[in-house]
């Protein structure tokens, strides 16, 4: 057995914060897969090959994120960089992971309302749309099979699905009702309400110690204080006025910008269970109420954002960027839109930065887990329902289009594909997306579509 001191002497020297910034960088541009792939590729990476951070305390980092709203992959890197390089390691390390998104999606979105009528750009679209539905489906059953333990969660699913389908109930007060009767139902029926904490399947831990080690003494940054958290919590809401003011005095508060800028903060804190689960909420705002853009647009910026590394909830950023180009008023359209795929992408990851910055020292400090099980299992819950509603909607749009008479067949025909491919097969995401975008451009090229 190897002492403790020839353990010290395997470990690998510490990152600098430009070897860091390479590494968060080249996670940004292969994170697909969601983020179920995002953080096995994360513990890979740096509890099992790096050893910047051990098991217990990567475990610890994820549990924090997972009940925090926002992208809790995204959220995990930001920890992370904090940990290892205080305050600029977190905005480099969450920065960049959505970055190069970012500028995938700018690209993707112009080349879409550029080229998007042509036939063969068509025809790829019409298949991506098809595997977009199985995607959703199978989001759900795969969410659905973890969080629907018994017949009290199974009713709180069934219960959010039928409230925002047949009566558009807003999807906030679907969170707040849900996380109220587990809180409720917790103590007052703790049999059907007692879950076991999650955990993350790791198929080995970490070799040897980590540089940030269970026990390794925390640095100054990490401990936690009332005046670090009031410096953080004050930054932030500097930082969200500040730039809702500043788009109010350039553009005007009805202008597109701040009207995004305002809507995507709410949206962004309300981000619990994924992108999936707060797309229905993007929808009701961005298409029926403001009238950014159409169905048939938001399914298609669904599709595409599957195709890119990164967060799904990036799919904001073509939202913003469609937004912007119809509504550009007296400026270019491309100019008009890249300011709004900006604004929207600012204003929905801004409070994942002050969530992680503000609670991270906490979380470190206190080393314990915080008890929302039950209210946030109902969430779950109730997020199932959600993205059921959304699958649905959209494969309502596509089955059932209002330019047929009859339903297409061929479109259900392969989204019943793809779920059976995704399910029984195991096919990654990614490489569903490219299979569907082939058979889509084979399929317009011999005129069947």
């Amino acid at each position: 057995m190897p002492t403790h001191s020839q353990e010290s002497a395997s470990l690998p020297s510490y990152p600098t914060l430009y070897e860091a910034f390479l590494y968060w960088l080249k996670l940004g541009c292969i994170s697909f897969g969601g983020p179920a792939g995002q953080i096995a590729i994360m513990h890979h990476d740096l509890v099992e090959q790096k050893r910047w951070i051990s098991e217990h305390r990567f475990l610890n980092a994820l549990n924090y994120c997972i009940i925090l709203p926002g992208p809790e992959a995204q959220q995990l890197a930001t920890y992370i960089g904090w940990l290892m390089h205080r305050t600029w390691g977190g905005l480099i390390a969450g920065g960049l992971f959505i970055l190069p998104s970012l500028v995938l999606l700018i690209l993707l979105s112009y080349g879409y309302l550029r080229f998007g009528h042509l036939p063969e750009i068509a025809g790829v679209l019409y298949l991506i749309k098809a595997a977009v539905i199985a995607i959703v489906l199978f989001a759900a059953h795969r969410i659905g099979t973890r969080a629907l333990k018994n017949s009290a969660f199974r009713l709180i699913a069934l219960t959010s699905l039928l409230a925002i389908t047949l009566f558009s109930t807003p999807f906030p007060l679907i969170i707040l009702v849900a996380g109220l009767i587990g809180f409720i139902g917790h103590h007052y029926m703790p049999s059907w309400f007692s879950v076991r904490a999650t955990k993350h399947h790791a198929e080995s831990a970490s070799k040897g110690m980590a540089l940030m080690d269970d026990d390794t003494p925390l640095p100054e940054h990490a401990k936690f204080s009332w005046v670090s958290f009031t410096k953080v919590l004050l930054t932030g809401l500097i930082c969200w006025i500040s730039g809702v003011a500043v788009l109010v005095v350039c553009y005007g508060w009805q202008s597109v910008y701040s009207q995004m800028a305002l809507f995507f903060s709410k949206a962004a804190l309300l981000t619990f269970g994924g992108a999936y689960a707060v797309l229905p909420y993007v929808f009701q705002g961005a298409v029926e109420h403001y009238h950014w853009l159409t169905s048939a647009q938001m399914m298609d910026g669904l599709a595409l954002g599957e195709t890119t590394p990164g967060p799904l909830i990036m799919v904001v950023t073509f939202v913003g960027f469609v937004g912007g180009w119809t509504q550009s008023a007296h400026m270019d359209p491309f100019n008009s839109a890249v300011i709004a795929a900006l604004v929207v992408t600012l204003f929905t990851f801004l409070p994942s930065f002050v969530f992680i910055l503000l609670g991270a020292p906490f979380i470190e400090s206190t080393k314990h887990n915080l008890k929302l099980a039950a209210p946030l299992a109902a969430i779950t819950a109730a997020v199932v329902g959600v993205i059921v509603a959304l699958a649905l909607f959209f494969a309502w749009h596509l089955f059932f289009p209002a330019t047929q008479v009859s339903p297409d067949y061929l479109a259900m025909l392969f989204s019943a594909i793809g779920f059976i491919g995704l399910l029984k097969f195991r096919l990654s995401v990614i490489r569903l997306i490219g299979l569907f975008a082939v058979a889509g451009l084979v399929l317009q090229l011999i005129k069947v579509i």
